[in-house]
């Protein structure tokens, strides 16, 4: 067994270059993702979803991170710089923006192994001994020097993250990793119908979250013999996964949480799952604590006065319950239940507002019923507007509406131009 001393897992995580994958589209998300990426979207009130893997290197003290951009990437770009770009490369941290710039190919990234085959020579001037390759689209908090040391502990050459999901919500939704006893993965099927239990737990599967651990000289012999591989597509899922576990020990490691904390981790692909996960944090106790100061999530937030609630009389109050409201924020005369505010919102009078995620430059006009919606950035909703009492209403007039009755409203959507903060 290795030792876990601070020391011996600083050594591990300084010896670590991380690789956060971050040029997804999300193209499930619709209008959300027409200006962004992904890894770019708005979460929980003030982030973008790249801060969570962000974060959750540098609290784990991993300071060496690419980050590679490739569909639509200016606000994520323009975020990076902003928020994560103090690091000095001097004093051994840095976060640099890997975009898709054909370095080893005439192609753009075609997969996850591709995209990091075409920055490998930009992996090997750093001399890691291991490289950590991330998910940059999910939400959740993570220490990944717990990761390292049982990387470094059963010997494996890949260390694949996994959560334990209940076999009929893994049915065709997850990557299911089949292991043996010690967690040794015997076989990777993409999406089965009737995913392998874990031993010993016949109700649960082992699902792929995406994240990876390799020795350093171990990914780049894999990543030079798949690019040369005939119909490969590039994917670690996929391809290399597959190609590896029976030769070479790979080894699956359940992500835990903490003695106090339960298991949190979500991907927020669709409208339906984005507008779920941004509720739960409006709930008196979160499933995501945003509130631990040992484990901060990290962002660029622009400076902004206080929120302020304004007015009351009896029909004319401003009044925020059961929800979150972010700087830079005027709820004047009307009430948020159930709601979360983003930055520099602001909600005229005698309105309702009820179960709304409000993204950051929105103004809603007097007299405004809302429910259940999703406003995107920059919108201004006209005064007396109606938006998740008749969804056929809803879709006349241009909305999105999920298949759970989430309504989604752009500028577009609105008639309204679009440019400048609507496009970040």
């Amino acid at each position: 067994m290795s030792d876990k001393s601070p020391r011996y897992i600083s050594n591990l995580t300084r010896d670590t270059y991380a690789l956060i994958l971050a040029g997804g589209r999300g193209s499930r998300l619709h209008e959300l993702t027409t200006w962004r990426a992904k890894p770019a979207l708005y979460f929980g009130g003030k982030f973008r979803i790249i801060d969570f893997p962000l974060s959750n290197c540098i609290n784990s003290g991993i300071r060496r991170i690419g980050v590679v951009t490739q569909y639509k990437s200016h606000s994520l770009i323009r975020h990076l710089v902003r928020g994560w770009g103090h690091f000095k490369k001097e004093l051994g941290e840095s976060v640099e923006i890997l975009p898709a710039s054909q370095r080893f190919s005439e192609n753009w990234y075609e997969g996850t192994a591709d995209a990091v085959f075409q920055n490998i020579d930009i992996i090997r001037d750093e001399l890691p001994k291991f490289v950590m390759i991330l998910s940059g689209d999910h939400i959740y908090r993570m220490d990944y020097a717990n990761l390292l040391a049982r990387h470094v502990e059963t010997g494996a050459k890949m260390t694949v993250c996994c959560m334990k999901v209940p076999l009929e919500e893994a049915a065709g939704a997850f990557g299911v990793m089949s292991v043996d006893e010690d967690y040794r993965i015997k076989g990777f099927t993409e999406k089965p119908a009737n995913p392998d239990p874990v031993p010993n737990e016949p109700d649960l599967c082992l699902a792929s979250m995406g994240n990876y651990v390799f020795d350093t000289e171990f990914l780049f012999e894999q990543l030079a013999r798949d690019a040369e591989t005939s119909g490969s597509e590039r994917d670690f899922g996929k391809d290399i996964i597959p190609s590896i576990i029976k030769d070479h020990d790979v080894f699956a490691y359940p992500f835990q949480s903490s003695e106090n904390e339960h298991v949190y981790w979500r991907d927020v692909g669709t409208l339906d799952s984005f507008w779920e996960a941004n509720m739960e944090m409006v709930a008196p106790v979160p499933a995501l604590n945003l509130y631990d100061r040992k484990w901060p999530i990290w962002t660029y937030q622009e400076q902004l006065p206080p929120a302020k609630f304004v007015w009351e009389d009896h029909d004319r109050r401003g009044e925020a319950i059961n929800s979150v409201v972010s700087g830079g924020c005027i709820i004047s005369g009307s009430t948020l239940r159930r709601s979360l505010c983003f930055s520099n919102v602001r909600v005229h009078s005698y309105g309702l507002i009820e179960e709304a995620v409000i993204l950051p430059d929105v103004e809603i006009k007097r007299h405004c019923k809302l429910r259940k919606v999703i406003i995107d950035r920059g919108c201004v909703i006209p005064e007396g507007t109606v938006i998740g009492y008749d969804h056929d209403e809803d879709r006349r007039r241009g909305f999105r509406v999920s298949d759970k009755g989430v309504v989604l409203v752009t500028r577009e959507m609105l008639g309204q131009p679009v440019g400048g903060t609507a496009l970040s």
